[in-house]
């Protein structure tokens, strides 16, 4: 096992599945397909991608297959997405939805994927108002 202090951890929204992985990952990309937004319900999801025997899950996350070799893997209690694994693509592997860390800022984001699903206006938002709480 790895040092601790390598590690990150994170956790659904009601806290059922809880997990730790290492900060050093294959990648960490901000992918833009419509399937991973519809999936999210937002409009890009980061990925940090891990060996699946250095993923610690405590919980049982509920499996969706997504596609024919897609597997989504998620809370059954409050619906958060968490891990995709995909056998053909990555067989050995797992990525970890980043948004779902204790502290994202661990494993900065190292490049943006399916660009060509892009929504138009997220090449845009340095170009639109900012604000940091919720403006009155």
């Amino acid at each position: 096992m790895t040092d601790q202090a390598s590690r990150a951890t994170g956790q659904c929204h009601c806290g059922a599945i809880r997990y730790s992985m290492p900060t050093a990952v294959e990648h960490h990309a901000l992918c833009h397909c419509s399937d991973c937004r519809r999936h999210a319900g937002a409009p890009l999801v980061g990925w940090a991608l891990v060996g699946q025997d250095t993923l610690e899950v405590s919980g049982t996350p509920k499996v969706y297959a997504s596609s024919e070799h897609g597997r989504r893997h998620f809370c059954g209690d409050c619906g958060t997405g968490l891990f995709y694994t995909n056998d053909a693509v990555f067989p050995g592997q797992i990525d970890v939805q980043t948004a779902t860390l204790d502290d994202p800022d661990l494993i900065p984001a190292q490049v943006q994927i399916q660009t060509a699903e892009r929504i138009g206006w997220m090449a845009r938002l340095d170009a639109i108002p900012a604000f940091e709480r919720y403006p009155g």
